[in-house]
């Protein structure tokens, strides 16, 4: 799908600080964007360090929300501390944004941090993608009122999950994903999606189906975390490493 770069950038050029990088995450990233597509832009800023110093703090989050452009634009960016902080705690949102493939904006800073967020990968980030997928479960896709798009919000995290703890490496995209997984019914659920029919409720009887593979998936997440053989916490010498990037970024040297 044909992004609308010209239109991107002119959202980009009213953000009030440099920016390390933004990606696109969303359904586009995740596979199965919608015929009224908007677009979800990630990504992490750099405050200045003289506005780091001044008695009122700057916002560490950057959120905006453009209804009135042709395409809807959601953008949300942190500052480098904390998104830096963000990725040693586990957290699988931050670490997928910036392995995204969709790249909108980069800086050799971002392509530093590239480098370092596959070492920030421990056995415990199967953590962040079962909460996920458990709350879209309880929340969109329960057996009351589950739906295709609901359905695909929890199989995906599922799926990504048990691919990072396998191989190590992030995967977003359900498509990619399931060319591993081979569920017919992922393939079917992701046409439904894109064709337009995501609000589709699904039935009760297809839904006691789902409930059954999503326990399955949530136990396969649990077993590749334990037999995966990462470590526990990032290593010292990565924290030392974004440390480091953090000071240079400040200083306007990475």
């Amino acid at each position: 799908m044909q992004l609308d770069q010209a239109l991107i950038a002119k959202h980009l050029d009213r953000h009030p600080y440099p920016l390390l990088f933004v990606t696109m995450s969303g359904a586009h990233l995740y596979g199965f964007p919608s015929i009224d597509y908007d677009y979800d832009l990630r990504g992490c800023h750099v405050t200045p360090a003289d506005d780091m110093l001044r008695l009122a703090p700057p916002r560490e989050t950057y959120d905006t929300l453009d209804r009135d452009k042709p395409i809807e634009m959601d953008l949300v960016t942190h500052d480098a501390r904390k998104f830096f902080l963000m990725l040693l705690k586990k957290n699988g949102y931050v670490l997928e944004q910036i392995c995204s493939p969709i790249v909108i904006h980069e800086t050799p800073g971002y392509r530093e941090l590239l480098e370092l967020a596959p070492k920030c990968l421990t056995r415990h980030h199967h953590y962040h993608f079962d909460s996920f997928a458990k709350s879209q479960w309880e929340s969109v896709a329960g057996p009351d009122n589950g739906t295709v798009k609901g359905l695909l919000y929890t199989y995906r995290p599922l799926m990504a999950g048990i691919h990072l703890m396998r191989e190590r490496k992030v995967q977003s995209n359900i498509v990619e994903l399931n060319k591993g997984f081979g569920f017919s019914f992922i393939d079917e659920l992701v046409e439904r999606k894109v064709t337009g029919a995501e609000r589709q409720e699904i039935g009760s009887a297809d839904m006691e189906f789902h409930r059954e593979q999503f326990e399955k998936l949530r136990a396969e997440l649990n077993e590749a975390s334990e037999a995966s053989g990462l470590p526990d916490t990032p290593s010292r010498e990565l924290k030392q490493a974004l440390d480091d990037l953090l000071i240079r970024l400040r200083n306007g040297t990475a």
